[in-house]
């Protein structure tokens, strides 16, 4: 049996995903054909027909990462998975029979969260499709306050309302007393990574809080985290989310369940 799958996204040359997935399909005695479609130098890609052309040619299903994570919610409408419907954001379409939406940056994120113990007020940078799946998890796990800052402010307000309480949008001219003020900071935007450097944070607001999130993983040490490291914060890298991620994205393709105890320290030596 051999895994045909792929990742469609902007700037996505680095990803560890095809070498995670080769992991667990020699565990259980699988192959893997994976193809990555980098988005970033095309002019006008129409997500759609890519998708249609992939079921096509027989895949199993691809994996979607920034910015399509809401195109690909779209795209399988009542085919999304009851558990993450409400997301408005998919990561992982599976094909076969009936196509099947999944979110496993939302079920990972709960897995990789579950080591810290602070559910406090939250600041998170970013109201993208990986926001929608890492505010709803915050939710879930009963953060008290889940502040949302976008540039765009609308889109904020957007995600704030579709998540429900606590979350809610906060404007610019709010932005620093509520980081000052927050237990945990989270970088939901593309910050941080190699093409987008910088942070979301300032520096200078860094310091009080307990814990730090940023769901960019490659590199793992970003400007963001290494700020939080240095002012003494719990830091939670993406690449703990990514492991986490990585072994659900493989359940949902192939059906098969992962001894996580063995698999995660395999993945451990992925780490960027």
């Amino acid at each position: 049996m051999t895994l045909r799958a792929g990742l469609i996204g902007a700037h996505i040359s680095r990803t560890r995903l095809p070498a995670a997935l080769e992991i667990m399909c020699d565990a259980h005695g699988m192959g893997l054909d994976f193809e990555l479609i980098d988005t970033a130098d095309v002019k006008a890609f129409d997500f759609d027909a890519t998708v249609h052309g992939l079921i096509n040619r027989g895949w199993s299903g691809v994996t979607v990462t920034h910015p399509y994570k809401t195109n690909a919610a779209r795209y399988a409408e009542e085919g999304m998975h009851p558990d993450v419907a409400h997301l408005g954001a998919c990561n992982t379409l599976v094909f076969g029979e009936y196509l099947i939406g999944y979110n496993t940056d939302y079920t990972g994120f709960l897995a990789a969260f579950a080591q810290v113990a602070d559910r406090g007020a939250v600041v998170m940078a970013g109201a993208g499709g990986v926001a929608r799946s890492i505010g709803a998890a915050l939710v879930s796990l009963g953060v008290s306050d889940l502040a949302i800052y976008d540039r765009d402010t609308l889109r904020a307000k957007d995600l704030a309302f579709s998540i429900g309480p606590p979350a809610r949008a906060i404007p610019s001219s709010e932005f620093e007393s509520a980081v000052l003020g927050a237990s945990g900071l989270v970088n939901a935007t593309p910050m941080g990574m190699a093409e987008y450097p910088g942070s979301a944070f300032d520096s200078d607001f860094i310091g009080g809080q307990v814990w730090a999130f940023d769901a960019v993983y490659t590199p793992t040490d970003t400007a963001f985290l290494k700020d939080a490291e240095a002012a003494g914060l719990h830091v939670v890298t993406g690449f703990d989310l990514f492991r986490h991620m990585a072994i659900r994205s493989f359940v949902a393709y192939t059906g098969l369940a992962v001894d996580e105890d063995d698999i995660l320290p395999k993945l451990e030596a992925l780490r960027p």
